[in-house]
């Protein structure tokens, strides 16, 4: 995950200049159909690229990555492949050119590149990780909320557990190299098997991390790289983890307001009355839980809410709540959270390195519960990271050096990856990138927001290569 690029090769801190560039693998490959997923179309076109494992032994054990294109139908157009990734860590990213088209990306764009789609390593269609998580262990979540020191001792032996499962998994042996970094190489022998000379790349969220680290050890092969709803310059690490307090601070207003405004949920009719239902849903939620919701279930339902630029689903699980009711499951089973959690376990955890002592998170959780009310105390609480294995290299340092050619685009209310990371992002590309900043709310800006001034810069970077200075979008009604 971390990117700094030391001249035109491989720019880590120490001991990574040793990895050797990727550049060996195929220059042809054999596309197919995919296999099945959310979005399958004849379109979409699958196929497998072979990687090592640990890029330090190049000839050692391999792995599979999971590879699809959605080819560009406009050979005069056509200047080249766009690499994305979705985000995560954690989450496949095969279906999501599909995803995308589906989403409208705009039919230059379409033309201009075949849009390229990946699982990283570890996950789903690609060779994945297991931690043997229980169903138990999986409804515990990403953001368990500690009412007070003992729940974070409870929840210290639960991550604990969790990170044993992982190194003794039949798969144990993977996760040291189940990284940013690692994965990072995968895309350049990615471009090396497509036959491209440079890649341009469309990441989010922590597909920002993931392009910044690409882009710092192979600035020479990057061509147009666009991070939308970036992560700060450390990636997905205990500052971005506690974070999440922070962006959900920036984003619960707008739901406060749209509540407001509402009184037909029945959750107040001003943006104080709406904020003070959520506290008194979430001491009664803990007292008596709702199918199993409880009030740490209950926050962490309403950050993942805070994600969407449509509110009214939240407002309306909040209404079912408040009367009783849970909120409707999916009307599709989700599938491969284990795995999904699992690999999202290897990429943070071998990322960077976490603190140790189980007092320094209860003193994070207490500063933290009064610094972010909402839902702070969950975000800097223990997970497995604290018992995982030391990274098996240093970080990647972002810095400016390298070609002008990064855009980021973020909006100003992400609970996700809020703008205070992404800013600190920008400052240490330096005059490598620029930054759209939009006046909206939600994770996620180009496509996934309906901001044109934003949509539309980001659509004519990619085409044209024009990129604009520092920007600031105005809201859209």
């Amino acid at each position: 995950m971390r990117k700094a690029l030391l001249v035109a090769a491989i720019a880590v801190l120490g001991a990574t200049t040793a990895v050797p560039a990727a550049s060996a693998a195929p220059s042809t490959l054999t596309w197919g159909p995919c296999p099945a997923g959310a979005f399958p179309t004849p379109d979409l076109q699958c196929t497998t690229v072979k990687v090592p494992l640990d890029y330090r032994e190049p000839g050692g054990r391999t792995i599979d990555v999971a590879v699809s294109r959605l080819p560009s139908k406009n050979p005069e157009k056509r200047r080249g492949v766009l690499l994305t990734n979705p985000g995560g860590p954690g989450g496949g990213g095969l279906d999501y050119p599909q995803l995308l088209k589906y989403v409208q990306l705009p039919q230059d764009v379409l033309d201009s590149y075949d849009i390229i789609g990946f699982d990283p390593r570890g996950v789903a269609h690609s060779t994945p990780v297991t931690c043997d998580l229980t169903p138990e262990q999986i409804a515990v979540g990403n953001l368990p909320y500690p009412n007070g020191p003992a729940d974070v001792v409870k929840q210290a032996a639960i991550a604990k557990r969790e990170a044993e499962q992982c190194a003794g998994s039949e798969t144990g042996s993977m996760l040291p190299y189940i990284t940013t970094a690692n994965t990072a190489r995968d895309m350049d022998r990615i471009r090396t098997a497509l036959g491209e000379p440079k890649v341009s790349f469309l990441g989010a969220s922590y597909g920002t991390y993931l392009g910044a680290v690409y882009t710092t050890l192979f600035p020479e092969r990057s061509d147009r790289i666009v991070l939308d709803s970036s992560l700060g310059p450390g990636g997905y690490d205990i500052d971005a983890m506690r974070g999440f307090g922070r962006g959900m601070e920036d984003r619960f207003p707008d739901f406060a307001a749209f509540a407001a405004k509402h009184p037909e949920y029945g959750l107040g009719t001003t943006p104080a009355q709406v904020t003070a239902k959520f506290h008194e849903l979430a001491a009664r939620l803990d007292r008596t839980p709702v199918e199993g919701i409880t009030g740490s279930v209950f926050r962490g339902l309403t950050f993942e809410g805070l994600y969407s630029t449509d509110l009214t689903k939240l407002a309306e699980d909040w209404q079912g709540l408040e009367q009783g009711r849970a909120p409707k499951p999916p009307a599709e089973p989700v599938t491969g959270v284990e795995n999904l959690l699992a690999s999202r376990f290897a990429v943070i955890c071998g990322d960077s390195a976490w603190p140790r002592s189980i007092a320094s998170y209860q003193l994070d959780v207490a500063v933290d519960r009064i610094r972010y009310p909402l839902i702070g105390a969950a975000s800097a609480n223990i997970a497995a990271c604290a018992y995982w294995a030391p990274p098996a290299e240093p970080r990647v340092r972002i810095s400016g050096h390298g070609p002008a050619n990064v855009l980021m685009v973020q909006n100003q209310r992400d609970p996700g990856t809020p703008l205070s990371g992404a800013r600190k992002l920008r400052a240490a590309f330096g005059e490598r990138a620029r930054m759209i900043t939009i006046d909206q709310g939600g994770h996620g800006a180009y496509l996934f927001a309906p901001n044109k001034c934003g949509n539309a810069l980001v659509t004519e970077y990619l085409v044209s290569g024009k990129r604009p200075d520092d920007t600031f979008c105005a809201a859209e009604s």
